[in-house]
């Protein structure tokens, strides 16, 4: 058969097509953002210098806090919960509860890491960049997270063991120099950035999900009175008009589920959308004293902006040699491969925190792998209306006259007169509970079901020095309180400043009676816990 005439023309034409589809192709968005021309040299320094300031406060407040909490006389001790553990579930608990403490939880072996912990941060904050470096810190931090109990049981915790697992694949093996001689994998930028995308979208959705008052917008209303830990700030916050409270709430929306999805753009998208998510974060340190929270949901979000961006912090006579050399560094082969394996494991170990966010029943902190490598979050899904504290009180003596004086905590509202604390990111642990406990009181929960603040108490009638490092002053300074109570008052911030009062304060009920070391019921539960200080049977 003969060919037509036209044929070639056809074929011209059809070649034509084909090359213009390749070249769509190329040019798609995903295409431009996966080619785009940046380098991250700047970013990395960024990322880490903020990782470590994280970590620093991380520790310190954990070394100054490990003996009263989690020592052999502190209130939950690491070496009595893991040789119970062992005994009760075998040696096989130890794969499902990674620790390094399973050989030896020592308080001088838990003061060595805690402080080991401090040294790398402050080493790391100056400039030292270095993979086993980043190692150590996320190894010694997460041998307390599983150890911890609930002093950390918070979402933090396990966001800050994924993002310092990512930070050690952004480092060298062999250099400690600030601004290493090998470029940084692009994909751990990604990573980061899916760690901040299912933070802040995890965020959004719990509170769409949960409290209405997220989807009437009066959430604020009552949040700056009713967080944890209020700062002289949050009480003008608290009395702002509504419409600013409204704002707020729609700030939030904006910055916690529109802005994620853009960190995955080119930075056309990317930068906007990490100054939104930054600004957020820097709200909430202001207005309270959410631990480092905030401060450590700051260093994902810092991989939205390249070197393009942090090079105008540069004088502008060396910023265009700057990011010519930055953009000439050679790759390392090792480097480069570890953080592509590394990935794969991250995209594996995503489905189940992918399943989660999609869920109706969505989890609000939750990891679900040993070494929480990957992990889903959320914060203040509910808030509470009103506020309540359990306020304990010691005296010398019992009876009708017996003079109580108020044990109060460093962070935690007691005296009316006494401003509300500034600490972020210093996490005062011991407070937080406190604040969870009132809440629960008020809700009907019982003191009994909290080991821990039993222990607290028996401490303290013992005149135990380390449970009274725990408060923010000792009023029986050389001697112990003979009785404790402990009463649940309802507080609201002052309508004015003008009395010199931060709040107003009305008993609600007597939750725990006097008591006192000879108090049966109290010995009896101190007796069944097997506590160190336990009493002798009699």
């Amino acid at each position: 058969m003969e060919r037509s005439g036209n044929a070639p023309r056809v074929e011209v034409a059809a070649a034509e097509h084909a090359a213009l589809d390749v070249r769509s192709i190329r040019t798609a968005w995903w295409q431009r953002i996966v080619d785009e021309p940046v380098t991250y040299e700047l970013t990395r320094f960024a990322v880490l210098r903020s990782l470590a300031f994280v970590y620093f406060f991380a520790f310190l407040s954990l070394a100054l806090q490990l003996g009263p909490l989690l020592g052999s006389k502190g209130l939950l001790p690491i070496a009595s919960y893991l040789t119970d553990l062992r005994a009760q579930a075998g040696s096989s608990v130890i794969w499902h509860l990674p620790s390094i403490f399973w050989l030896g939880a020592s308080d001088r072996v838990l003061q060595i890491a805690a402080w080991t912990g401090v040294v790398l941060s402050l080493a790391a904050f100056a400039g030292v960049t270095n993979a086993v470096v980043q190692a150590v810190l996320w190894l010694l931090y997460s041998s307390f997270v599983h150890t911890g109990q609930i002093f950390f049981g918070y979402g933090w915790e396990f966001q800050l063991l994924e993002t310092g697992l990512i930070a050690a694949f952004l480092c060298p093996l062999r250099s400690i120099r600030p601004l290493p001689e090998t470029t940084a994998p692009k994909i751990i930028f990604w990573l980061l950035r899916w760690v901040i995308f299912r933070v802040m979208l995890g965020s959004a959705l719990i509170k769409l999900r949960g409290d209405p008052c997220w989807r009437d917008f009066t959430c604020l209303d009552y949040h700056f009175e009713t967080q944890p830990n209020p700062n002289p700030i949050a009480w003008g916050l608290h009395h702002a008009p509504h419409a600013v409270h409204v704002l707020g709430v729609a700030f939030n929306y904006l910055a916690e589920l529109v802005a994620p999805w853009f960190a995955f753009g080119t930075r056309k998208w990317r930068h906007p959308a990490g100054l939104l998510m930054i600004a957020l974060q820097g709200t909430l340190i202001v207005s309270g004293n959410l631990s480092f929270l905030n401060w450590l949901t700051i260093v994902p979000a810092l991989a939205c902006f390249d070197d393009s961006a942090y090079a105008r912090l540069l004088p502008a006579r060396i910023r265009s040699r700057a990011l010519d050399r930055l953009a000439r560094l050679p790759t390392s082969r090792l480097q480069s491969r570890s953080a592509k394996l590394f990935a794969l494991l991250v995209a594996v170990l995503s489905v189940a925190p992918i399943a989660n966010l999609a869920s109706c029943d969505q989890r609000m902190n939750a990891t679900f792998d040993p070494l929480a490598i990957v992990n889903t979050y959320g914060a203040f899904g509910s808030v509470d209306r009103e506020r309540y504290e359990l306020i304990l009180e010691g005296a010398r003596d019992g009876g009708p006259d017996a003079r109580w004086i108020e044990l109060d905590l460093p962070c935690m509202p007691g005296n009316p007169r006494r401003p509300p604390c500034i600490v972020s990111p210093y996490h005062y642990r011991l407070d937080w509970q406190m604040w969870f406990v009132g809440n629960g009181v008020a809700r009907g929960e019982r003191i009994e079901d909290e080991p821990w603040l039993v222990h607290f108490l028996w401490q303290l009638l013992e005149g135990e020095p380390t449970a009274k490092r725990l408060l923010a002053r000792d009023p029986f300074p050389g001697e112990a309180p003979r009785w404790i109570r402990a009463w649940l008052w309802r507080y609201r911030f002052s309508s004015s400043r003008a009395g010199g009062d931060w709040w107003t304060r009305e008993r609600v009920a007597l939750v725990v009676p006097p008591q006192s070391l000879e108090s049966e019921g109290l010995r009896d539960y101190v007796r069944e816990h097997l506590w160190a200080d336990a009493p002798a049977n009699e």
